[in-house]
């Protein structure tokens, strides 16, 4: 009979091998293309897709906190005014706090559900329901 030393050996043989834990929720990275005095967000739908948000919501929301005007046409979205990538990484970092992470378990796992005139955080993780504001 073998050792019980020699059946654990054996046991984590048989375990798969750890690999480096990677972030599960990833953005991809805002792809910004100056035109003039307008700025165009290439990969705008991607970015919204992965959040698993509406677009038109995302789209309201980064263009009142940049306080300017913006069009959607197709993936991109193009606002006037020049801004840098890092002001862009910002405002959507704001929205994934406001919009996306649960503020409870702190998960993406999420979705928006209106009722009336509110609209509620409900997470798919816990369970939690917060409202946020429109």
């Amino acid at each position: 009979m073998s050792s019980y030393e020699e059946m654990l050996k054996a046991a984590y043989e048989k375990l798969p091998k750890r690999t480096e834990e990677a972030q599960r929720f990833v953005l991809p990275e805002v792809q910004i293309q100056p035109a003039g005095l307008k700025t165009m967000i290439v990969n705008f739908v991607d970015i919204a897709q992965a959040m698993r948000r509406d677009p038109n919501h995302f789209m309201k929301f980064l263009v009142k906190e940049l306080a300017t005007s913006g069009e959607l046409e197709g993936k991109r979205l193009t606002v006037i005014g020049r801004f840098f990538k890092q002001a862009i990484d910002k405002k959507i970092e704001l929205y994934m706090k406001k919009y996306v992470l649960c503020p409870e378990c702190g998960k993406p796992d999420s979705k928006l559900e209106k009722e009336d005139r509110y609209l509620f955080l409900k997470c798919e993780v816990c369970g939690a329901r917060s409202s946020v504001n429109l």
